[in-house]
This record gives C-alpha cells, sequence and structure tokens, in this order.
C-alpha cells in the first residue's frame, strides 16, 4: 500500500479522542478511589455491544441502553485501554460490569454540566482509521484503589439517562459526516 491510498478516517479519530477523554477521568477517579469534588458521572452504554460483560437479569431489564451512575456506590473501578470495569450495586446486590469504551453512549458530568453523546452506529469505531497494535489491555492505572465508601444513595440504573440541567456542552461530530 502507497501513501497515495491512505486516507484518514477522521470520524473515528475524533471519536476515539473522546472516548479517551471518558478513559482519561475514570483513570482519574479509579487512581483517588471516588469522584474529586462534587464531580458524578452518568454512563449510558449499549448493553449488547461487543465485549460488554453484565449479568443477564441486567441484559434482559435493559436489551438495548442501560445507564450507570458513578458517584458513591460504587467498588473496584478498573480502567483499561480498551474498557472498564466496575462492581456495582443492584438492589443490595454486588454486580461486576465490563464496558468497553466504543460501547459508551453517553457521558456526562452534571456537577459541570458537561455531556459527550456518540453515535449508536457502529460503523464508526468497528475499522481502525489505520493499523493499531491489538491485544493492549494493559491497565492505565497501575496502583490498584481501596473500595468507596459505601452510602445510601442510589446509584443503579437509570432509564432516563443523562440529567446535567439546563444547558450542556455536548460535542457530537454527526452534523460533520458525510450523509
Amino acid at each position: 500500500m502507497s501513501g497515495d491510498e491512505v486516507e484518514f478516517d477522521y470520524a473515528y479519530l475524533a471519536q476515539h479522542a473522546l472516548r479517551g477523554v471518558v478513559r482519561d477521568v475514570l483513570s482519574a477517579t479509579a487512581e483517588l478511589g471516588h469522584p474529586p469534588g462534587e464531580h458524578h458521572f452518568y454512563i449510558e452504554f449499549a448493553t449488547t455491544a461487543p465485549g460488554v460483560q453484565i449479568d443477564s437479569s441486567l441484559l434482559a431489564q435493559y436489551p438495548e441502553r442501560m445507564t450507570i451512575v458513578l458517584q458513591h456506590q460504587f467498588e473496584k473501578l478498573e480502567v483499561f485501554q480498551d474498557r472498564f470495569a466496575v462492581t456495582l450495586h443492584f438492589n443490595n446486590v454486588p454486580d461486576r460490569l465490563v464496558i468497553p469504551f466504543d460501547a459508551v453512549t453517553q457521558f456526562a458530568d452534571p456537577s459541570v454540566n458537561f455531556a459527550l453523546q456518540f453515535p449508536v452506529d457502529d460503523s464508526v469505531h468497528q475499522t481502525p482509521p489505520f493499523p493499531t497494535s491489538a491485544g493492549d489491555v494493559e491497565t492505565l492505572d497501575a496502583h490498584r484503589h481501596k473500595p468507596a465508601a459505601q452510602t445510601d444513595d442510589d446509584d443503579g440504573p437509570d432509564d432516563d439517562g443523562p440529567a446535567p440541567g439546563g444547558s450542556a456542552d455536548v460535542v457530537s461530530i454527526d452534523r460533520f459526516r458525510k450523509k
């Protein structure tokens, strides 16, 4: 393949970079063991996306999308290059979720009125725009944290999705795509 045959897939590159923001925020949270200050996160993801690991009862309840909240009641947040894993409590039962960043459809931090929205269409990130190294599963957080203190706040699934309140800085690149 000559250099003249290579084209950059800017839509993929932009989505990958924005998902990196989510990865960086979760990595910092994992290192601290909790979100800093008043930060808390609503993360919506496609429950049937490749690599998602959730309990079958949750999948039955949320067959397409599910929103989780990372605020007080979460444990063992681990962040990897391509995914994150976290233990949440549903009806007082701990459940381990593994969520690839490519499955994330929305990320919001209502404490600072910030939100990212990713297209539901998987075609944007099915094929990398250039060769990448496969199998990179090294954790970004080399130091495991202690589980966050448990509180009575509800951090279970949220059917309504992120509710940042007021206007939010939503970044979507769909309008720049060729139709």
